[in-house]
């Protein structure tokens, strides 16, 4: 009897690979480049494939799915969110989409949201590039000052389960005001963390900090920008650890260079993999003191990426071999 064929689109955690090769019948293979893989390599290379394990960096879409022909029935993305991933066109050809919200993710960007948190209100990155520079000489009453974090009022745009993760650590550890957005109330949580729950102009208004975690749709393209930044307090600060695009990054620039807010931390940006969508325009991020940015690695733990890699197993195994899938996406 034929191998179902299954390719993995970059390298994952080895769990994975053990998971899916314990089954005899399953043919996998991985490509192992350094970077991402050529378009031209993907398309030939899932031809006849049963399943794709894609990774956030590929566009999963019809072409790709046509490529791969009438055998594939199930694509699991290796990340939380699968924009993507074409869903129309996945629904259209009766193929299976999985993504993977493992608990540990959810607490690994929840931590990793309040390092950038803190690390910008009291200018550690500043901080550590100006002791290198030995520009240290002695104590200073007015050195490097920052903001407390205790007591103030943090506003998380998105509850869902990273939102939620951010929301526990805020309330319980640093006794913060919780003012948060979502489409749907959730009265359970308000009232275990005093949470509230309000419109977007209100807590862009009263917040200190705004973190945002809503996934990338056509409704968040540009959630936050010029006239969302005007509404928040010069004081305020901005963490997105969730995607680029739902901040409109010209507006940021413009916001920052004016100091119209007082700081950002940024893990994603609106053209990922480049830092500044115009490299020909005077606004860069890397030229200023008051945003902190990383190289989209939220989740970037041991803990999460296995457990990444197990759901991303799991969602091929469940629906090739008619078993359970933990991570189906449901496609409207």
């Amino acid at each position: 009897m034929a191998k179902k064929k299954i390719y993995i689109t970059r390298e994952v955690p080895e769990i994975a690979l053990k998971m899916l090769k314990k089954y005899k019948d399953f043919d996998v293979r991985m490509y192992r480049g350094d970077k991402k893989i050529p378009r031209r390599i993907l398309l030939n290379n899932v031809k006849g494939c049963h399943g794709i394990l894609s990774i956030l960096t590929e566009k999963i879409d019809a072409q790709v799915m046509d490529a791969a022909g009438p055998n594939l029935k199930v694509i699991s993305n290796f990340a939380v969110g699968f924009d993507n991933v074409d869903l129309k066109a996945a629904k259209e050809r009766g193929i299976r989409v999985g993504n993977t919200p493992a608990p540990e993710v959810s607490q690994s960007v929840a931590e990793f949201t309040f390092a950038l948190l803190m690390a910008r209100t009291r200018r550690i990155v500043e901080s550590d590039r100006f002791t290198r520079l030995g520009k240290y000489e002695e104590w200073d009453p007015l050195l490097m000052l920052g903001r407390d974090v205790y007591n103030k009022t943090i506003g998380i745009v998105g509850l869902g389960r990273i939102g939620q993760e951010v929301a526990k650590r805020a309330g319980k550890g640093f006794n913060m005001k919780i003012l948060y957005t979502d489409i749907a109330r959730n009265p359970k949580f308000e009232k275990e963390y005093k949470a509230k729950k309000t419109t977007l102009p209100l807590l862009l208004k009263n917040a200190d900090y705004v973190t945002l975690h809503v996934p990338l749709l056509p409704a968040t393209r540009h959630l936050i920008s010029t006239k969302e930044l005007k509404r928040m307090k010069k004081t305020a600060y901005l963490i997105n650890t969730a995607r680029g695009p739902v901040v409109d990054e010209k507006a940021l620039l413009k916001a920052l260079y004016k100091n119209e807010i007082a700081g950002a931390a940024l893990d994603v940006y609106e053209c990922e993999p480049a830092i500044d969508c115009d490299p020909h325009d005077r606004y860069e991020l890397r030229k200023l003191s008051n945003v902190i940015i990383t190289p989209h690695i939220a989740s970037a733990t041991i803990e999460a990426r296995d457990a990444m890699a197990r759901l991303a197993a799991q969602n091929i195994i469940g629906v090739l071999k008619n078993k359970k899938a933990p991570a189906l996406i449901k496609i409207k």
